[in-house]
């Protein structure tokens, strides 16, 4: 990739600054913070390299620390039934696409987004085949852990008979990769199309945790160009050997200047609206095996598999939602000694917030997640709640928070993120346990990746540049997701630009 020229953001206002600055951009980083009253010339910058910003605000770029990459392109342009409150609802909006859209010959209609966990009725295989027939469907769920399948879904899948259609954990995740597979060049070019999308709200990074070989994926990707945003790679226990056999350390250059090694990636348990993350107490009317969820990873698996993760250089990031999966999980990191994250650590007791900062871990949340799950939360883990999504125990204990989208369970929009956290709403309703909100800058500064929100000359120059101030803004609820993002640089290279 060519080094962008020189660059000066003429007139660029600052957090905690009122008189407007002068930003030089040089060989990728940030060379200069100047006053705007000595003129952009006085910065050695050649002719045609300055841009008048007029005034607008600049923070640094913006990151999604949690993506599904591949899937979340896909499901951009799938059937949405995430507003469904019913079986019988879902199935309709499925009736209505096979009328006015239906797929080719033996592809499948794919949906996304169903919760099931407060419908009034259930759902079935016998319910999509009502008004499917005999064209398959399959509908995944808003969390990713289970799918619920027509009986000629079923068969496309070579599964000749299920109970219920309701592909749950360990039915369901062999399964995912078959659903999302198409053709190189259509799942890169719907990739690249989602990452436009991503740089035109600010964002400059993302951390990929798609199930898929992502170090095989990312290099072939950059041969046709460099990812308009930054990425990390995770890997799965899967393809681990081969990061390893590499020598890849977490941070290092795996393609092109911008693809580099991310995380160790382990899912130790399920998730709250399928009803399988793993917690201390019972699911209210579950009994047996699953009446406390679902353990992927036992202890006895985990704690080798971060230990020789640790040993070769990789961060862990680490899945766990039910507070007995985030005790288990915080067992293995101080057995082992790794450094990482825990995703999602959605229920936590409260004597694991502390255990979380003394053992350097970062929380990497996604409080978009929040307003979907509020009600099946209040339903399944009733007696709880005050310990769920607790951002700001975590951040009053120190430790630091990174916030996510997990895509597609939730959109690819940092701003969604930043007012989930500040609010604890998505709609009109009152803030959910508000005493967990953070304050805006809390979450503005939990988006940028560890940066300081004043930016310091020598850091990268990845930045967003707004028509509005999303601290003012978050004073209202729900305002903060229309943030207006005038353009994003990323190592001073333009990426996104609407000025």
């Amino acid at each position: 990739m060519d080094v962008p020229r020189p660059l000066v953001l003429h007139r660029a206002r600052l957090l905690g600054r009122d008189a407007p600055v002068d930003l030089v951009l040089r060989d990728g980083r940030l060379a200069a913070v100047a006053p705007s009253s000595s003129g952009p010339r006085a910065h050695g910058a050649p002719d045609g390299d300055v841009v008048d910003l007029d005034g607008r605000l600049v923070v640094p770029g913006l990151w999604d620390q949690h993506t599904h990459l591949t899937q979340w392109a896909l499901a951009r342009g799938r059937l949405d039934v995430s507003g469904a409150t019913s079986a019988a609802q879902a199935a309709a909006l499925v009736a209505a696409r096979l009328r006015t859209d239906p797929p080719p010959a033996g592809r499948p209609l794919v949906g996304i987004g169903f919760r099931d966990g407060t419908w009034p009725d259930a759902p079935s295989a016998a319910v999509l085949d009502a008004v499917a027939g005999e064209v398959p469907v399959v509908l995944v769920s808003g969390d990713l852990h289970c799918a619920w399948v027509s009986t000629a879904g079923l068969r496309l899948f070579g599964v000749a008979h299920h109970p219920t259609g309701v592909l749950r954990e360990t039915e369901w995740m062999p399964l995912m990769g078959a659903l999302d597979h198409v053709p190189d060049d259509v799942q890169d070019a719907l990739v690249a199309d989602a990452l436009r999308a991503a740089a035109a709200r600010g964002v400059v990074g993302v951390v990929d945790l798609e199930i898929a070989d992502n170090v095989a994926v990312w290099r072939r990707r950059v041969t046709t160009g460099d990812p308009v945003v930054r990425v990390r790679a995770g890997v799965w226990p899967a393809y681990l050997e081969r990061v390893v056999h590499d020598d890849l350390h977490s941070g290092d250059r795996v393609a092109g200047p911008r693809v580099t090694q991310g995380p160790l990636k382990v899912i130790v348990d399920g998730s709250l609206n399928t009803r399988t993350a793993w917690c201390h107490a019972p699911y209210p009317g579950v009994e047996g095996a699953l009446a406390h969820g679902v353990l992927n990873v036992p202890a006895d698996e985990l704690v080798p598999l971060l230990r020789h993760a640790h040993a070769h250089g990789l961060r862990c990031a680490v899945h766990a939602i039910g507070d007995a999966a985030n005790a288990l999980v915080l067992d293995a990191f101080a057995t082992t000694g790794a450094h990482g994250s825990v995703e999602h650590a959605q229920l936590l007791a409260v004597a694991d917030v502390a255990r979380f900062a003394q053992l350097g871990l970062t929380a990497s949340v996604q409080p978009a997640h929040l307003p979907d799950d509020r009600d099946v939360a209040d339903r399944h883990w009733a007696g709880r709640t005050d310990r769920a999504f607790p951002l700001a125990d975590l951040h009053a204990a120190g430790v630091p928070l990174a916030l996510g989208s997990d895509a597609p369970v939730a959109p690819l929009d940092p701003w969604l993120a930043l007012d989930a956290a500040v609010w604890r709403t998505g709609d009109e309703r009152l803030p959910w346990h508000p005493e967990q909100a953070v304050d805006a800058v809390t979450a503005l500064a939990s988006s940028v990746d560890g940066r300081p929100l004043g930016l310091r000359v020598g850091d990268p120059a990845d930045l967003a540049v707004l028509d509005d101030d999303p601290l003012a803004l978050a004073g209202t609820p729900g305002a903060v997701r229309s943030t207006r993002v005038a353009a994003t640089l990323v190592a001073g290279a333009w990426t996104h630009a609407a000025l």
